[in-house]
């Protein structure tokens, strides 16, 4: 009975923390999920390198949601080196289309740094459960 009462109070950190243990056992959609929520401050303390680092590692497994928002985490300077195209292209692939559109506008103006207020913003589903 008290367990029930903690999820009902606390159903964001609880919540975090099973993501979190599915990410660490290395499925790509719960580490999307908890680098949502570090990027969010959503049942943790908002941390945008902590939640470029769950896009990476989740990126690495190819999961285009992640992938794309890594991509503008390099585009507005958050993130480390990896390939900005390779991951909008991972993205694209799965058909987002912002991923397509972003991939698009910078293989169009490559010798040309882009504007960091024309980027758009990271990819926030409706609703992470």
């Amino acid at each position: 009975m008290i367990s029930l009462l903690y999820i009902w109070l606390y159903s964001q950190s609880f919540h975090f923390h099973v993501a979190h243990l599915y990410a660490h056992f290395g499925y790509p959609s719960a580490q999307h999920i908890v680098g949502q929520r570090y990027l969010r401050g959503a049942g943790v303390i908002k941390n945008e390198e902590m939640a470029m680092h769950w896009f990476r590692r989740a990126s690495q497994q190819d999961h285009p949601l992640a992938s794309f928002n890594l991509a503008v985490g390099k585009l507005k300077n958050i993130t480390g080196s990896m390939e900005v195209e390779l991951l909008l292209d991972i993205a694209a692939r799965q058909r987002i289309q912002e991923a397509q559109e972003l991939l698009e506008n910078v293989i169009r103006t490559k010798s040309k740094p882009l504007p960091t207020k024309g980027l758009g913003s990271f990819y926030k589903p409706k609703h992470v459960s």
